[in-house]
């Protein structure tokens, strides 16, 4: 998950939005239980849960097929799904033997698997969900090393134990895994899921155990170092998703798949491009950025410059930041005229004080990374405020003079764009009545553009006058080198079928079907 990222969106939306908002936070980012699989030679299909107001009856996926540049494999059989709610995704998995049933998340921004324990006796959350006992499988081994993981709103912390464990017909043997003795966080004690299955690489796995995607490989479980996510974000449909190991589904996607190299193995990073509002650059990600694909964070993420822009163009409203207009209204002629005379941008913040260093500082250092190695409750600091503000002033009037604006037109639309800042922990809202007016919002991606619209960015609960629509974009700054990064969550891997090549360290986007 950045299951860091499910952390840091939850409670925000819990504590800063109105009680209106919490229950609307609540219903999008809870998860909740399901799971169906099935057999396969070769190749393993998970069904995953969508999370709808209505459960009904799945219907049945077919034609998996191996992935180009691979050897054949056998097609899976049939698999019926269940949805219960628009918001996450789930599926299924057995641990031990015989298998003790448990609900996981497959997180593609992790790589540990971990369960609580019944050995977990002094958290709530952990009376609330199934609960791993050693003593009932006839094939776990001891291990005890002490193992813990920090989100942004807490941690788990417990021991490692080793079991086979079951996905769909699939067993993996002796998988090291988290027994989850502590679950201080409200996530956990709040969530519908049980534990958490990452399908990252094992340089981010704690303890530098090997994941479960790993083991498969190893133990020659699937034949193609290979897996694919369809994401449904059509909540007239009964079928909530898939993941295929091993393979791929051509009914969930339209045409080729453009795939991107991973350009940092730990994460599934990959490098983006320019991100443009209604066809137009935001002039942020033009020479680049990072992005992580992440199917264990509901939203997307990326850098408070941007998803500024991005609200101001949606009308979205965030919080205010009065220490950004005071920038604005101070520095603002001074940061357009040294554009002019064509100063460095990464340099025009310290020129004029309001940074320490030379293009180093990165774009709000203030706010600290969720995917830092020892992650922390996102903070603010005001110590770094005024930088911040200089920084994104500087992208936004630099943008501006591209079009070839007025001095009073650039300064009145850097003012207008410190108004949609969202809060430093990201959540904002929109009209529901306002969705069919709203522009595209688009990523460039191996060359290509890759296209969301206004349904597919905006989170819609409810129906009617009870209708709540929430921003699918939350800002989320890291310093260069590692940054400007982004976060691809399940929005844009809803409207983008996904692959995950392990053998050739690369990740492909069609069009979901």
């Amino acid at each position: 998950m950045n299951l860091t990222l499910l952390s840091r969106l939850l409670s925000p939306l819990i504590h800063k939005m109105s009680s209106k908002y919490s229950l609307v936070a609540l219903l999008l980012l809870l998860l909740h239980p399901m799971v169906l699989s099935g057999p396969s030679n070769g190749i393993i299909r998970v069904g995953l849960k969508r999370n709808k107001i209505d459960s009904k009856e799945g219907a049945t996926l077919r034609d998996v097929r191996p992935l180009g540049g691979y050897e054949n494999s056998d097609d899976t059989s049939d698999i019926q799904l269940k949805n219960y709610m628009n918001a996450q995704y789930f599926g299924e998995i057995g641990i031990g033997t015989p298998p003790q049933k448990f609900t996981v998340i497959f997180d593609t921004g992790s790589s540990n698997l971990w369960v609580p324990s019944a050995k977990c006796y002094f958290s709530v959350a952990c009376y609330l969900h199934s609960r791993y006992k050693s003593s009932q499988s006839s094939t776990y081994n001891k291990n005890g090393s002490s193992a813990e993981i920090h989100y942004g709103t807490g941690q788990i912390s417990g021991f490692f134990s080793q079991d086979h464990v079951k996905v769909g017909d699939l067993v993996v043997y002796e998988q090291d895994f988290i027994e989850a003795t502590r679950e201080p966080s409200i996530t956990f004690l709040a969530a519908k899921f049980d534990g958490i299955l990452g399908l990252g690489f094992q340089e981010i796995s704690v303890g530098n155990v090997a994941p479960i995607w790993y083991n498969m490989l190893n133990q020659q479980l699937i034949s193609q170092p290979v897996f694919s996510f369809w994401l449904n974000r059509n909540t007239d449909e009964e079928q909530g998703g898939e993941i295929v190991f091993g393979g791929v589904d051509s009914d969930h996607y339209k045409g080729e798949h453009t795939y991107v190299p991973i350009t940092h193995k730990g994460y599934w990073q990959i490098e983006m491009g320019d991100v443009l509002i209604d066809d137009k650059t935001t002039g942020f990600c033009a020479t680049k950025c990072s992005a992580i694909v992440d199917s264990g964070t509901s939203l997307l993420a990326g850098p408070t410059a941007v998803i500024a822009q991005i609200n101001h163009a949606i009308g979205a409203a965030g919080a205010v930041s009065q220490e950004c207009k005071a920038v604005v209204a101070q520095y603002g002629k001074t940061i357009l005229d040294k554009l002019i005379n064509e100063a460095l941008p990464q340099q025009i913040c310290s020129q004029i004080g309001l940074c320490t260093f030379d293009g180093t500082q990165g774009l709000s250092m203030g706010i600290q990374s969720v995917v830092d190695e020892n992650i922390e409750k996102t903070s603010y600091s005001w110590k770094d405020a005024g930088c911040t503000a200089c920084e994104m002033a500087v992208v936004w009037i630099k943008n501006q003079l591209r079009l070839n604006e007025t001095e009073d037109q650039i300064l009145d639309y850097a003012n207008e764009l410190c108004d949609r800042l969202p809060s430093p922990n990201g959540e904002s809202v929109v009209e529901c009545s306002t969705l069919s007016e709203l522009p595209n919002v688009s990523f460039t991606i191996g060359g290509k553009v890759f296209d969301l619209s206004p349904e597919e960015y905006i989170l819609k609960v409810g129906k009617g006058a009870t209708a709540q629509c929430i921003s699918g974009f939350i800002a989320l700054d890291i310093a260069p080198p590692r940054g400007p990064l982004w976060i691809l969550g399940d929005i844009f891997m809803g409207r983008y079928h996904t692959v995950f090549d392990y053998g050739n360290m690369k990740v492909g986007f069609a069009e979901s079907a």
